[in-house]
């Protein structure tokens, strides 16, 4: 008996910094948030209880608009990565002359600082005397300077690319190494019975590679759902709100416009939103391991 409390108390004393930290850094500032998105509290005055006001507020506004906006751009920016991804990394799981040099090269969109890679493209959008506007006035495709970043649909575009250039390469060597893990065997198995390079990929690559792609997609989509540093520095939500996302929409209220509870009850919208994408994906994931199991 009291070898088993003994154990017991060693247990709960290597699970207690773990404990701690998602008392003290999730769990208690995610309370305070929802208890937050109740008041009226801003910078001028005391906070009073207002109840589902907040809430209400953001339904009777063009927040939808938003929430739209930002489901289209986390979809379009998620699959564009995933699709790169996947054939950047096929592309350098093959044994091709230089492969170790191209794998170098995948890595300086992920090396390079956040806010210098961003600051580039915002070079390479102007219309006056950035590279993209020029490269096509020389091509003879478009006739005059275009601001793309001063216009909705070419910002809203502008920004999932940017953000695709920084995701791509996590995506590429995440898929990557999921595809060296895959049984050689099979390759030449299927090699032996005459089996082409596309028959081999959809038959053996892709199957296998399900779970991964579930995964990196998973995390793909919450890092670019709270994406904030490039539609910020890039347009900061214009022109006319065309690149507003959520997370946006979120920091002017709270933040620009000192509206602390309402700018509470986004970022709780926010939190409801990924807590859906995730219980989702384990949804998803139990399922493909019960499958799995099966067999």
């Amino acid at each position: 008996m009291n070898v088993q409390r003994s154990t017991l108390i060693f247990a709960w004393m290597l699970l207690l910094p773990a404990v701690l930290y998602v008392v003290v850094i999730v769990a208690y500032p995610l309370l305070d948030t929802f208890i937050l998105s109740f008041t009226d509290a801003s910078l001028k005055k005391t906070s009073n209880w207002v109840g589902w006001i907040n809430y209400e507020k953001i339904f009777n506004t063009t927040f939808a608009e938003v929430i739209i906006r930002t489901f289209v751009w986390t979809f379009f920016s998620v699959a564009i990565k995933m699709i790169i991804g996947v054939f950047g990394a096929c592309m350098l799981n093959a044994a091709v002359p230089g492969r170790a040099l191209f794998r170098v090269l995948t890595m300086p969109p992920w090396i390079v600082p956040m806010a210098i890679g961003i600051f580039m493209w915002g070079w390479m959008y102007n219309g006056q005397f950035g590279m993209i506007s020029g490269v096509l006035q020389n091509w003879g495709i478009i006739n005059g300077p275009i601001a793309f970043l001063a216009r909705g649909s070419t910002a809203f575009w502008a920004t999932i690319i940017t953000d695709v250039w920084i995701g791509v390469p996590m995506v590429t060597l995440y898929m990557l190494a999921a595809m060296q893990a895959v049984p050689q065997d099979l390759y030449e198995a299927a090699w032996t019975d005459g089996a082409g390079r596309f028959y081999r990929f959809r038959r053996i690559t892709l199957p296998l590679l399900i779970p991964s792609m579930i995964t990196m997609s998973m995390l793909s989509l919450i890092s670019t759902f709270n994406s904030f540093d490039i539609i910020w520095i890039l347009t900061q939500g214009g022109p006319n709100g065309e690149t507003t996302t959520m997370i946006i929409d979120t920091y002017r209220t709270a933040i620009g416009s000192k509206k602390y509870g309402e700018g509470a009850a986004r970022a709780v919208l926010i939190c409801i939103f990924l807590s859906i994408f995730c219980l989702a994906y384990f949804r998803v994931t139990s399922r493909l391991s019960a499958g799995e199991t099966n067999r």
